[in-house]
């Protein structure tokens, strides 16, 4: 059977099935509203978003690996880059760069310069510690996890907070070796 090429984010986006983004948008929001009024701290509603989107992240990889047909990254470096052109694209339709990495080639920053989960959104001041797209860093820790690598993703820049770019800081804590729950010689 011959290995089907990898395929483009954007060629990908072109064939997925899309809801409206104003919905997806004013969704996210009253989930995040709905989470500030129930928590009422905003630390909390920080954890919650990535725990939500964690869950999201490690059932997201399954159909970013069905339909992308992204064979093995032969390194983070790779990863990173299929998570900005491919990821980013095929679920959201941004692409995002990736820069700053360290010398050891394990941290990295994801540059998004525009995100569709902020369309309409303006923080109260009474949200300023408030990460609103905590949920993209959930889902970027659950998905990787999901193919063997414990990150941390944080974020560094927020245009809700007057910075010029969304930026999230990856960081590759280990690599998970895989396990089989099987042994093949028995």
């Amino acid at each position: 059977m011959a290995r089907l090429a990898p395929r483009s984010g954007d060629a990908i986006f072109a064939n997925v099935e899309r809801v409206n983004a104003e919905l997806f948008t004013l969704t996210y929001g009253a989930i995040v509203r709905q989470l500030i009024t129930d928590l009422e701290e905003v630390e909390e509603v920080n954890k919650q978003l990535d725990q939500m989107g964690y869950n999201i992240g490690i059932r997201l990889i399954d159909e970013f690996l069905a339909k992308s047909n992204v064979v093995r990254c032969v390194d983070f470096k790779e990863t990173a880059d299929v998570i900005a052109k491919v990821g980013f694209k095929m679920f959201l339709g941004v692409t995002a760069s990736v820069t700053n990495w360290d010398a050891d080639g394990t941290s990295c920053s994801l540059v998004l310069e525009e995100n569709p989960l902020v369309d309409f959104v303006e923080l109260p001041d009474t949200c300023q510690g408030l990460y609103y797209c905590n949920i993209l860093s959930g889902v970027i820790r659950g998905a990787l996890e999901m193919v063997s690598m414990k990150t941390e993703v944080t974020w560094v820049r927020d245009m809700l907070r007057g910075d010029d770019a969304y930026e999230l800081r990856v960081k590759l804590l280990k690599q998970v070796p895989e396990e089989y729950p099987y042994k093949d010689d028995e």
